[in-house]
């Protein structure tokens, strides 16, 4: 009787260990979904910082070229108002 006793105790301690292992699996699973997920955002946010900054790049260049453009203007500018300003010869 004493090595039953044994074995039902053996028995429910394998069961305990096969039940601690499927909740132990079950979390890991659902924390590598997680990871997943937080993997694509971060890979999201990679692209979108990407996009961001080839925008403000895009957004830069256009600014120079306006600059220039602007200070072409202005010489034109002040051309005319000396020429305007200029007594006739």
């Amino acid at each position: 009787m004493d090595v039953q006793n044994r074995l039902e105790s053996l028995e429910l301690i394998v069961q305990q260990i096969g039940e601690a292992v499927l909740a132990t699996t079950e979390t890991v699973d659902r924390l590598s979904d997680r990871i997943d997920a937080l993997v694509n955002q971060v890979q999201q946010q990679g692209y979108q910082n990407f996009a961001l900054s080839d925008a403000v790049q895009t957004v830069t260049e256009v600014q120079q070229e306006s600059l220039k453009r602007l200070d072409r203007v202005s010489d034109a500018l002040e051309r005319l108002v000396r020429a305007i300003e200029q007594p006739d010869s």
